[in-house]
């Protein structure tokens, strides 16, 4: 998931955060490395992470928001003065706005795995001073960034978070959060998401890494010393995948099947950009390689195809059993990559498990990307949701 850049919504400069700085915490340090699911150790390990507005004196406001796929902890305001692109939901978060930083103290972190300053990959590996690579560990889960996650707020000092939010791969990160530290938050918003991907979405994932590993540059992952990595495959890693974020009405009404230089047909079988689509996709896939890493395309990717919170924990209604979070799912009617079937699957088990919940449908043309580009109905939910569990929360600390 993660793409936003179907559609550029304005920017409310009245309502900005403005210029924020990334900040980064180095956890699980020897002889208390992190422990991974796939029995590795890692350590230490460095978080990249940004908040926003002011934790209050109870520490009572925290709300932690979990990035998508190539998402990263810049979710809001500009890195600086002259910085063109604000954070990647920028219309979300900041004063007065849904995730309101005038009440709320925002945190975001990059996932460990990632590319942009958490460990990953692309860290240098203190026991060799070279890049990770492959080596890192076998492979990585969900589960593994949750973990890092959850220890980094209790690293800031917050016992409890009033909420998690996450939509996409961050959706599930917020589902296994909920199940994994079932008291560490007094509320759980799931976007766009699911207990587990689809075979259909497992297929895609496939592909893009397919098209990653078999790039002449790819070197087994050991690239970062090579004039080039695998650059070519990465592309159209992205260009796959960035087909699933979107929805067919949304694509036929920006391109349909509109020429981008002339007005016939080239008649040319190795014209790649002869469509309008075929550009733009093609350039979806040049910009990505600017600011991601190959590596960790293939690492997160699997964590997303090996989650499945029933099988983790014998069923969904066992899962949120452990909880007593609220809930707010939502889900898109255009997202085939996470059709609403499988939100009412999760609102099904909240129910068996007499888990507060509240689930909502929203009608939207932009397919997955919805919950990036659509900011006004989520504003609309979080805003009571968050304000009632809050006082939820108050009464429950109350003797």
């Amino acid at each position: 998931m993660d793409s936003a850049e179907l559609v550029e919504p304005p920017r409310n400069e009245a309502r900005s955060i403005g210029v924020v700085k990334t900040q980064y915490a180095t956890l699980f340090e020897s002889p208390h490395e992190l422990q991974l699911v796939c029995g590795a150790r890692l350590g230490p390990v460095r978080v990249a992470y940004e908040t926003y507005g002011e934790l209050s004196a109870a520490c009572d406001n925290a709300i932690f928001v979990c990035h998508a796929l190539t998402g990263d902890a810049h979710v809001a305001g500009l890195h600086t003065v002259d910085s063109r692109k604000p954070g990647w939901w920028d219309e979300l978060v900041g004063p007065g706005k849904g995730l309101d930083t005038n009440r709320y103290f925002i945190i975001c972190a990059n996932i460990i795995g990632g590319c942009q300053g958490s460990t990953g990959p692309n860290s240098t590996d203190p026991a060799t001073g070279t890049p990770y690579g492959l080596r890192m560990c076998p492979f990585l889960t969900v589960g593994d960034f949750v973990q890092v996650h959850s220890a980094l707020v209790k690293h800031l000092g917050i016992k409890k978070l009033l909420a998690i939010v996450g939509g996409s791969l961050g959706g599930m990160q917020v589902l296994e959060w909920v199940s994994r530290y079932p008291e560490q938050m007094g509320a759980a918003v799931c976007l766009a998401s699911a207990a587990r991907l689809t075979a259909q979405g497992i297929a895609f994932n496939c592909v893009g890494r397919r098209a990653i590993v078999t790039d002449p540059n790819f070197h087994n992952g050991d690239y970062y010393d090579k004039p080039q990595g695998p650059n070519h495959g990465l592309a159209i890693a992205r260009m796959v995948a960035h087909i699933t974020y979107l929805s067919e009405a949304s694509i036929e009404k920006k391109f349909g099947r509109r020429l981008q230089h002339a007005e016939r047909f080239a008649y040319e079988l190795l014209h790649d950009t002869e469509f309008q689509i075929e550009s733009y996709l093609k350039h979806q896939g040049s910009r990505f390689v600017e600011r991601f890493d190959a590596n960790s395309y293939l690492y997160l990717t699997r964590a997303m195809d090996y989650f499945d919170l029933a099988d983790s924990y014998g069923s969904l209604e066992k899962a949120f059993s452990r909880t007593q979070a609220r809930f707010l799912i939502t889900s898109y009617t255009t997202d085939w990559l996470f059709p609403t079937i499988q939100s009412r699957e999760l609102v099904d088990a909240l129910v068996a498990a007499r888990r507060h919940v509240s689930f909502v449908e929203l009608s939207s043309p932009y397919g997955h990307d919805s919950f990036l580009l659509e900011v006004e109905p989520l504003e609309e939910l979080l805003r009571p949701f968050l304000e009632q569990t809050y006082l939820a929360c108050q009464r429950e600390s109350t003797p």
